[in-house]
């Protein structure tokens, strides 16, 4: 699925933990760790979109609740969390039950230690793995800096709530139209994915991705350039698993550790789609790949903000969303 393959560990934790949509809640997990070295000074999560001070989060918060999710995780670094808390945390707890997690460099398996030197985060899939003991219900994975739009939210609610009872490894990923998630202002990187009968069976990382008349152009990790069709589907880290992912995650972890960590113990990351690629590839795993229309936007770089606040403005006049959200 990735050029890096992450196998499992055995004897990790198992969850039995039965779900269905009569029973079950579900959560909106939020990866806010991150801090925005593209987009200048200050934390890019935080930064004001909406008319009424909301920033992008606000937005996947909103259509979150109205697909039917009944609380958010919010993943952050303990450092940002006064300013976060301000922003949005405080507010949004009025409306929808809300809990912190925090990644930490230092939150490893008993046993192991940071490296000395490593000051890089994990990567996401460390970011989730502090959610453990924490979600035992279905959830969603999304980026904080990242809009989405609303039907992802949707059919990913959808699908978690009418999964059958005590479901494991039956998860889904919201694969979203290329061509809707490109930058005018700059390159990109995006999983180009591989779908055979409605799953994911690969995705592939593409780099550098530009509009280049009617096709997309880029290059492929190795550096051989690529031309791809705007309307191939990617991933845009928009997962939904089911609680049995957390124990999982945490026995690749440890395999991650004793492997990768140790032959690059600075730089190396334990990413959620490489650690997802080994489970398909193993059979732990099958992810429905769930399509949807809307366009994605982002803040990868500071001359996309007003264009999204643009589109934001365009949706409200539409009554997509209000004029204020959660204020």
């Amino acid at each position: 699925m990735t050029a890096r393959t992450i196998k499992r560990m055995p004897g990790s934790r198992e969850l039995i933990a039965g779900h269905g949509k009569d029973t079950m809640e579900t959560t909106l997990v939020i990866m806010a760790a991150g801090m925005g070295s593209r987009f200048g000074s200050g934390i890019k999560q935080l930064a004001e979109v909406g008319p009424s001070g909301e920033i992008i989060m606000d937005y996947s918060i909103y259509a979150a609740k109205e697909a039917g999710f009944d609380n958010v995780v919010f993943i952050i670094r303990r450092d940002i969390e006064e300013a976060f808390r301000l922003a949005i945390g405080d507010r949004i707890e009025k409306y929808i039950p809300v809990k912190y997690v925090y990644q930490e460099l230092e939150n490893l398996p008993e046993g192991y230690s940071v490296p000395e030197g490593r000051g890089k985060p994990w990567g996401t899939g460390h970011a989730i793995l502090s959610c453990l003991g924490k979600i035992n219900n279905p959830f969603l994975v999304i980026n904080a800096d990242d809009y989405y739009g609303k039907e992802a939210f949707r059919v990913s609610h959808e699908y978690l709530v009418n999964l059958p009872e005590d479901s494991r490894g039956q998860y889904c990923m919201a694969g979203f139209v290329l061509g809707n998630t490109l930058s005018d202002n700059g390159k990109v990187t995006r999983g180009a994915c591989v779908v055979e009968d409605g799953l994911l069976t690969g995705v592939e990382e593409m780099f550098d991705l530009r509009r280049e008349g009617d096709v997309v152009v880029g290059r492929k990790e190795d550096g051989t350039p690529v031309e791809i069709s705007p309307e191939s589907t990617v991933s845009m880290n928009f997962w939904g698993f089911t609680p049995d992912f957390l124990p999982e995650l945490e026995g690749y972890f440890k395999d991650f550790l004793d492997k990768e960590a140790s032959v690059n113990p600075l730089k190396s990351e334990f990413l959620l789609p490489s650690i997802v690629g080994s489970m398909i590839e193993e059979g732990r795993a099958k992810v429905a790949v769930l399509p949807t229309n809307d366009r994605w936007f982002g803040v990868t770089y500071a001359e996309d903000k007003p264009v999204f606040m643009k589109c934001i403005r365009e949706l409200i006049a539409a009554g997509v969303y209000p004029e204020a959200t959660f204020r």
